[in-house]
């Protein structure tokens, strides 16, 4: 998968997140996102590149080093971050600040603990989709 591929794959994966965010599991409004989530989720395990690339949440969180920088806060590189983790690190970022040299290590953080509350949800919207089928 190339870079700009994969940059499309996770602005529209955050894009369906983001919409899945607002809907309780069950809801009817959550069937279009979950279709997409579901085709990008296809879209990435045939993609040979992105499966041997891709790490568990518990790894990329033990594998990213967070460094002290000379101004005072803590910082993750921006090449430290594996892909596919990196482009949806970035999605989820866009607007936020950083420093030249570096990522806050807070946003970084915060991040993960995000994704992981955003599967759970996913999670849940996909059982009741189950079981209401």
């Amino acid at each position: 998968m190339t870079h700009d591929e994969l940059r499309e794959l996770e602005k529209a994966r955050r894009k369906a997140l983001w919409a899945l965010a607002s809907l309780y599991p069950g809801d009817s409004g959550a069937s279009e996102p979950l279709a997409i989530l579901d085709h990008l989720d296809n879209q990435e395990q045939n993609d040979a590149v992105s499966t041997d690339t891709s790490l568990a949440l518990l790894d990329v969180r033990d594998s990213v080093p967070v460094r002290h920088h000379h101004c005072g806060i803590d910082i993750v590189l921006e090449h430290d971050i594996p892909q596919p983790w990196r482009e949806r690190f970035l999605q989820a970022s866009i607007g936020s600040t950083s420093i030249a040299d570096g990522l806050y290590a807070t946003d970084w953080e915060r991040f993960l603990d995000k994704w992981e509350r955003e599967m759970q949800h996913l999670h849940n919207h996909q059982v009741a989709q189950a079981a209401s089928s």
